[in-house]
């Protein structure tokens, strides 16, 4: 276990690294960011003035080392529009995405693991074809069109459920705001939580169903009617826990891709977390926010899947997690 999370670290610190340096490399293909600085009847003297001051002038290596020598110190510059350190901004934001990928994470955990195990056990029966057909549907709708059916639906139509915004929120600690202390909190999320989960639910159920049927077909199980266990026992204990081995894996990989899906669905229901704000600082040409943003989500992929593996490890112990590191 040391070895390999030794050998996670280094390589987490190569694969930041490249982040960073692709991060920072797109920034000059952005746009000019003095043009949302200082507007348009600033002369061209004082525009090359502010431009030296920002060290926009420098070469790129320069640029990077110093960038990246302030990022070591926690420092990842400071936003043009919001006047503040980058990272502070990200930090206010974060609360807000975090809570909406866990509510979409809920929700795909809490029915795709009874949807994809039902339909595995009854593939022939009219709900499971009305399940396998919907996740085909599901798969295919993309997040923002699902987004705005729900509000033309819940919202515009029958005023279920409110369209935009967190609600009420109350204060956690620090930067953290929650939507899970209050009623109307929870009537903010549960529409964005859905729209998120949309993305991901069909994958998982139908995951779940083909890993579910490949090990009922093995010989364990086999064994296991054979001796007259409780087919519930069979299903839920026995075969359930092989199943979830690359559900797992799979699983914590896109849990971390939803920080990224989240730019959608934080858009249309306006939704005030770090997606809507990356969209707005790309309207903005806010170069060090994007940057900043963009090595945050890389490093939360980061710490992601080093999470799963090290929980695969302990779910089947005969993985080698040093040779998995290798």
């Amino acid at each position: 276990m040391f070895a390999y999370l030794v050998k996670r670290v280094f390589q987490a610190i190569a694969v930041m690294f490249v982040i960073s340096l692709i991060a920072f490399a797109i920034q000059g293909n952005l746009g000019d960011p003095l043009r949302e600085l200082v507007g348009q009847s600033v002369s061209e003297e004082v525009r090359q003035q502010l431009r030296d001051e920002l060290g926009l002038n420098d070469s790129f290596l320069k640029q990077y080392l110093r960038f990246a020598g302030n990022a070591l110190q926690g420092d990842l510059g400071t936003s043009y529009f919001f006047k503040e350190p980058a990272l502070d901004v990200i930090m206010k934001k974060l609360p807000a995405t975090l809570e909406l990928v866990l509510g979409a994470t809920i929700i795909i955990i809490g029915l795709s693991i009874p949807l994809g195990v039902y339909t595995a056990i009854k593939p022939d029966t009219i709900l499971s074809r009305v399940i396998m057909g919907l996740s085909i549907v599901g798969i295919s709708i993309p997040v923002f069109l699902t987004a705005i059916l729900m509000i033309f639906v819940f919202s515009v139509t029958y005023g279920w459920f409110p369209s935009f915004g967190r609600g009420d929120v109350v204060h956690v600690w620090g930067y953290w705001e929650t939507n899970f202390a209050t009623a109307d909190g929870w009537m903010h999320i549960i529409l964005p939580s859905i729209a998120l989960a949309s993305i991901m639910l069909p994958l998982f159920v139908r995951l779940i169903r083909a890993e579910m049927m490949e090990v009922l077909q093995s010989e364990y199980v086999k064994y296991a009617v054979a001796k007259g266990i409780r087919p519930w026992r069979i299903y839920f204990v026995h075969a359930l826990k092989n199943t979830l081995l690359p559900v797992i894996t799979v699983g914590g990989v896109q849990i971390g891709t939803m920080v990224a899906y989240t730019i959608l669905t934080e858009t249309v229901f306006q939704w005030p977390g770090m997606g809507f704000m990356f969209l707005e600082a790309v309207n903005r040409v806010d170069t060090p926010l994007i940057v900043a943003y963009l090595i945050v989500v890389g490093f939360i992929f980061v710490v992601t899947n080093t999470i799963v593996d090290l929980i695969y490890g302990l779910v089947n112990p005969t993985v080698n997690l040093a040779r998995m590191g290798a």
